[in-house]
């Protein structure tokens, strides 16, 4: 037998991180874009920004730095506390896995 966990955190009982809002989160961070974040993940850019929103309403800071497109394309990075948020997250998400 072996245990199996969805592991999620919730505050003011908005659902912040989870295991698929994180990866969201780490495809930003290596493609410094939204829409090819979201294309990575098989969503649509419009569930991927709605998650983003989710999370960043419900922590009360931003995740994210986002530049509108334009004739040279927008973007978007991780905040300092978004990158550590992210870390935190699979540090805690590793304990759990250790034996």
């Amino acid at each position: 037998m072996e245990p199996k966990f969805n592991l999620w955190i919730e505050h003011n009982g908005v659902v912040v991180l989870s295991e698929w809002r994180v990866k969201l989160l780490e495809a930003i961070d290596q493609t410094g874009s939204i829409s090819r974040a979201a294309e990575k993940m098989k969503v649509t850019y419009h569930r991927a920004w709605e998650k983003l929103h989710e999370m960043e309403e419900g922590l009360g800071y931003k995740l994210i730095n986002a530049q509108v497109g334009g004739a040279g394309g927008g973007g978007a990075e991780l905040t300092e506390q978004g990158r550590d948020l992210m870390k935190r997250f699979r540090a805690f998400e590793q304990g759990l896995h250790d034996e």
